[in-house]
């Protein structure tokens, strides 16, 4: 049995289609079906069941392609540990950013990270928390850029910076004309919210409480991302809340909106980098974490660092 064959297996198990893990692998659909068929016969054991319409893996062939998957990071390690050994900078970098920072951290981001580390070019993938952590567990990506909390087993989350919430109201809204909002006000109001499943809008729910009765979630609209109810707030349709990075430079731009701080204290958000405990370009990861600090983002402070394995949590 090779590396090669383990990667088919684990191929599989994700696509459960043999033509569509053939084309992951870059293979003949019979080329990888052949493969399959020799580790089952190698091994004694059924590892898939098939049928015309799906795949499906067995109960002993999911705890052997858990355990390929662990042989196949470990491995690719090697030449991560020699090509840190080499330079930590030269090679790209797989950076994970989930949905609510991305669009508002990446453009200010990337142009330091190549004035600090110009032969590193970044491999970006947007995606929710739990799909950015098991590509980081499977060695997919190789850091990524969340919110607190994160807990995962062999991953150190280390933060970075606290970003405050704002309000975003019309601009012909009654609280555009006082300095600050009470977070408790938003349960009386039309709220426009992320759909559910998305961290940044249990956030939100967390600043207003009352937010969360059954009353108050039947007047709330969701929206597919912060850049489209962004709109939908200038249309004068209700207010929302948004990280202080995507809304602080708004007013000065659009003559629809208005935006707000929370009274004191602020509720924020702690931004961290998380990486595999055993991923050797260190180097790579100060480098990223300084260009974040470098970026400006509006409204950002900074956070000390936190020894590697002490548990992170969120703030505000």
């Amino acid at each position: 049995m090779t590396l090669t064959d383990l990667r088919y297996l684990v191929a599989l198990a994700r696509e459960r289609h043999f033509g569509r893990a053939a084309e992951k692998c870059h293979v003949s659909q019979p080329t990888l079906s052949v493969a399959i068929k020799k580790v089952e016969e190698e091994l004694g054991v059924q590892l898939f069941e098939r049928s015309a319409t799906e795949v499906k893996i067995t109960e002993t062939g999911q705890r052997i392609v858990t355990q390929a998957e662990k042989v196949l990071l470990e491995a690719a390690q090697i030449n991560e540990i020699a090509a840190a050994g080499k330079d930590p900078l030269s090679g790209p970098l797989r950076v994970g950013v989930i949905y609510t920072i991305g669009p508002y951290l990446l453009p200010r981001l990337i142009p330091r990270v190549h004035q600090l580390a110009p032969r590193m070019p970044l491999i970006i993938q947007e995606n929710y928390t739990a799909r950015l952590a098991e590509a980081l567990k499977r060695g997919e990506l190789d850091v990524i850029i969340i919110s607190l909390p994160f807990d995962e087993p062999g991953v150190v989350a280390q933060p970075v910076y606290d970003e405050p919430f704002r309000v975003l109201l019309p601009a012909e809204h009654p609280w555009a004309r006082t300095p600050r909002v009470e977070p408790d006000t938003l349960a009386g109001d039309q709220l426009l919210l992320l759909g559910a499943g998305n961290c940044f809008r249990d956030q939100v729910l967390e600043v207003c409480p009352q937010c969360r009765t059954a009353s108050s979630l039947q007047r709330t609209l969701e929206g597919s991302s912060l850049e489209t109810i962004r709109h939908m707030v200038a249309t004068g349709l209700g207010v929302t809340v948004l990280p202080s990075s995507a809304a602080d430079e708004l007013e000065a731009h659009n003559p629809l909106i208005a935006v707000r701080p929370f009274s004191e204290p602020e509720p924020s958000r702690r931004v961290a980098l998380a990486w595999r405990v055993t991923y050797p370009r260190s180097g790579a990861i100060d480098v990223l974490r300084a260009a974040i600090l470098e970026s400006g983002l509006p409204g950002a402070r900074a956070v000390g660092r936190m020894p590697a394995g002490e548990p992170a949590s969120a703030s505000g």
